[in-house]
């Protein structure tokens, strides 16, 4: 099998840059998913929120999803369903499976990673106590809920204050459960600030900052969980137990992208992100390989992720495009204008920064203005996010309120930049609450 972009993933972000990608001219398109249909997690999204930025409206998870739905579907791009990808090689050679076609070897000019990301489970955070019945993480909570239709627990205690975390609170609620607590672990919460208002702070719901779950009781269903305030170093302060009678704990305690098949493809991996390292056009360290979504950082709107995603389907498109027309063109010189585009100007992350991305960004293929998303390291009142160009400030963004919660879009104007320079740094500049 043949195309020109092969897209891993039919959630958000691989919906948006097929359709992008269609635009711009290739019509020879893929999406492989995983799932029984399109659209990903959005899917078991059905509260309000999304779709404020793209389409001025708010829409629920899957009446955002099923707007790109309709949208490949009246194109006619192809797309896979109940498929898993198996392994990609750096040739984008791509090894999948499924009951129809069998194993099939799928042969691409470009691909675009946009497996999202999945959540981390208890073995990652070795609380002691039994293994009963009754444990969820957020996610799979939200989907026996709102897909499957089951009831998780009718007492719940969170762990974690993630976004998903949050809606559940609200959600159980909702459905007659009683949520006794959320509990976090970071002296912040992890979560939105709107949703900390809508989904706890508008049902009474207690969020216990400074807190972790330090035991699980109960011998075939969850009966307890005993609750400890932690200190400046994380570790439970004896005499601060709480126990809490439940029948359910969920957990929503932070999201890794997903990217074993990035590290199959020899893809160099941002151990701050956990996600592949990209330049301006959302291309990997491996020519012609794109991600974008939630593989490359964790999101906090699906609107941020459809506008990425748009700019890596552009840049597929035109990666198949300019391959079309330099079929002569040497495989050194083609490696060659690749590494120039990777290493043009290096993006670091200095003091109060956790990460910013993209990773690099090339000049020349820069349009009237871009985007740097990044995170910060803690809490910041008053304070200010300083771009620097060869150690030059060239623009500084005031922030009333920062929290490494919520994702910062810093919008910067491409003439700021010229052709000499050779990194930025950003940098949070104001003291630390």
């Amino acid at each position: 099998m043949n195309y020109d972009i092969v897209i891993i993933g039919g959630g958000p972000a691989g919906l948006a840059s097929a359709i992008e990608a269609h635009k711009k001219g290739v019509e020879n398109i893929l999406i492989i998913e995983r799932d029984r249909e399109l659209g990903g997690i959005l899917q078991q999204c059905i509260h309000n929120g999304f779709g404020l930025h793209i389409f001025r409206e708010e829409l629920t998870g899957p009446e955002y999803a099923e707007r790109f739905i309709e949208v490949v579907e009246t194109t006619g791009i192809e797309y896979k369903l109940n498929t898993m990808v198996l392994e990609i090689d750096t040739d984008k050679r791509i090894k999948a499976m499924n009951e129809t076609d069998g194993f099939m070897i799928i042969h691409a000019k470009a691909i675009i990673l946009a497996m999202g990301c999945r959540e981390r489970t208890r073995g990652a955070l070795a609380i002691p106590g039994t293994r009963p019945a009754g444990i969820f993480s957020a996610g799979t909570a939200q989907r026996y809920l709102n897909i499957e239709g089951y009831m998780v627990g009718k007492r719940v205690v969170i762990l974690g204050s993630g976004d998903i975390g949050l809606i559940m609170a609200r959600r159980l609620t909702l459905e007659g459960a009683q949520v006794l607590a959320v509990a976090e672990v970071m002296p912040y919460s992890g979560g939105l600030t709107r949703n900390i208002v809508q989904c706890l702070n508008d049902f009474d719901i207690p969020l216990l900052l400074s807190h972790t779950v330090t035991a699980i009781k109960g011998r075939d269903r969850v009966s307890s969980v005993v609750i400890s305030k932690v200190d400046a170093h994380m570790k439970p302060v004896v005499g601060t137990e709480v126990e809490y009678s439940c029948d359910a704990l969920l957990l929503s305690v932070g999201l890794i992208p997903e990217n074993e098949l990035s590290r199959q493809a020899r893809i160099e991996i941002d151990p701050r992100t956990r996600g592949p390292i990209v330049n301006d056009a959302m291309e990997t360290t491996i020519q012609g390989i794109f991600a974008c979504g939630n593989v490359v950082h964790v999101h906090d709107l699906v609107d941020f992720v459809t506008a990425e995603s748009i700019r890596a389907g552009t840049s597929a498109a035109k990666c198949v495009i300019e391959s079309h027309k330099n079929i002569s063109a040497t495989h050194e010189k083609v490696i060659e204008s690749h590494k120039k585009k990777m290493n043009s100007i290096h993006i670091c992350s200095k003091a109060g920064i956790a990460y910013v991305v993209p990773q690099s960004i090339c000049h020349e293929n820069l349009e009237d203005q871009f985007s740097l998303f990044l995170r910060v390291k803690a809490v910041y009142h008053n304070a200010q996010i300083v771009v620097k160009a060869d150690g030059v400030t060239i623009k500084a963004f005031k922030k009333n309120h920062l929290t490494p919660g919520e994702m910062e879009n810093l919008i910067l104007e491409k003439s700021l930049l010229n052709e000499t320079i050779k990194s930025l740094t950003v940098e949070v500049i104001q003291a630390e609450v």
